[in-house]
């Protein structure tokens, strides 16, 4: 049973931030600190990624464990959808079924917008709420740019030119001494 009114619920509720959360705020600090740069929630990509590294063509999308369903498994029995809850995913007891067609559907949606932004050359790196806590905060920065600089690396990589053979060099020289 819920300890609050509708009312409390509903302010509470409207207060969540989808912009500027603390997560997200995390990454960023941790990525301006290892110099990269990026844009905020571009407008014009599907799913309006949280943070947009042109240089890289990478999207980071910093996403909370409730609302995106982290770890949890959907199991459909009898015709319904049923959700089971994760470590870091807790489905409430109260209005049960909204909640799991409300996961299903952000992470349904989740899926759709990174196969668009695949299909338009973009690499997707999705970061977890659980996965900046303190104890694998570092880890998961560190991870973050190793990943953003190797894209980079694969995606612009120097072409190779082989240098000509020592015979060819040899000929060549004496061709022209005979000259």
């Amino acid at each position: 049973m819920d300890k609050l009114s509708p009312q409390q619920r509903h302010n509470n509720m409207a207060a969540i931030r989808s912009k500027d959360t603390k997560p997200e705020m995390i990454v960023r600090r941790g990525l301006w600190k290892r110099g990269f740069r990026y844009r905020l929630n571009h407008k014009w990509l599907p799913g309006h990624p949280d943070l947009v590294l042109r240089k890289y063509r990478t999207c980071i999308f910093v996403n909370g464990c409730f609302w995106h369903g982290h770890n949890v498994t959907l199991n459909i029995k009898d015709e319904t959808l049923n959700i089971e809850n994760s470590e870091c995913c807790k489905i409430p007891k109260t209005n049960r079924e909204f909640w799991v067609a409300k996961i299903r559907r952000n992470k349904e949606r989740d899926k759709e917008e990174q196969k668009k932004l695949a299909a338009m050359g973009w690499h997707c790196i999705t970061v977890w709420e659980c996965e900046l806590a303190p104890k694998k905060r570092e880890e998961t920065l560190e991870s973050i740019a190793f990943t953003l600089n190797h894209i980079f690396l694969q995606d612009h990589q120097a072409q190779v030119v082989p240098y000509p053979k020592q015979e060819e060099e040899d000929t060549q020289m004496l061709m022209a001494a005979e000259d």
